[in-house]
């Protein structure tokens, strides 16, 4: 069973549960709140192998936002961890959670309040999370690998070149939608590789976090700002 993360705001605790397992960085040892050793649920089944309209924005994936005469702001842009855009001019934006259609109503109501009189935006989704499992943390390169077929955790952390050797491989998360909610457990991989524990099966959309010092500041930074007796409970 994963413990239920869906934040309040959207997504906001998804990094902080990620900091929470990575905050002890080069310790060799077990940690944090996530529990270890709980049988895990199937994620939810995917409806269609495309994207269609009502696609909600997730975590780590990347956007193609256009504005029209505006050069400075147009590019691609990765959502992060907490599911937030940084953009020129209109700073940190929220996206997680919102269709494309909505992101773009409200980059163009933030751009023209002060920057653009009628801003024309038009925001794409480039890449999904909704098809790939994506590794990141301390790992030899962190990226989003295509999963076609039976897949497990050893076998995603190899994708990804292996742990690092600032890694602390007995503290990995693994986060997951399961019943349209982000949820979160976590791993002692060191006790995997033994053969002591399940290899456990990841999926499509899955995000696995590999602790160490790697860490991104945006887990960090969430983690020193939240109570820690607010972490991993149903909202």
């Amino acid at each position: 069973m994963f413990i239920d993360l869906t934040p309040r705001p959207v997504f906001a605790l998804l990094a902080i549960a990620a900091a929470s397992v990575l905050t002890s960085a080069c310790a060799d040892t077990r940690g944090g709140t996530i529990p270890y050793g709980q049988v895990l649920s199937t994620p939810d089944p995917p409806t269609v192998r495309t994207l269609d309209a009502n696609y909600k924005i997730a975590p780590l994936d990347k956007l193609s936002i256009k504005v029209f005469k505006g050069d400075e702001i147009s590019g691609d842009y990765d959502v992060d961890l907490a599911g937030h855009i940084s953009l020129p001019l209109v700073g940190e934006v929220e996206a997680a959670n919102l269709t494309s259609a909505e992101l773009d109503q409200k980059l163009t109501q933030l751009l023209g309040q002060k920057y653009f009189e009628h801003p024309d935006v038009s925001v794409s989704i480039a890449q999904s999370t909704a098809h790939v499992v994506t590794v990141d943390g301390a790992v030899g390169q962190s990226g989003q690998y295509p999963v076609a077929g039976p897949m497990t955790l050893i076998q995603a952390v190899a994708l990804a070149k292996g742990t690092s050797p600032d890694a602390n491989a007995r503290r990995v998360a693994i986060f997951r939608t399961i019943g349209g909610k982000r949820q979160a457990a976590a791993f002692d991989l060191t006790a995997i590789r033994r053969g002591q524990a399940n290899d456990p099966p990841i999926y499509a959309g899955d995000i696995v976090v590999v602790d160490g010092s790697r860490v991104k500041a945006v887990e960090r930074q969430v983690l020193s700002t939240v109570p820690l007796l607010g972490l991993f409970r149903p909202f």
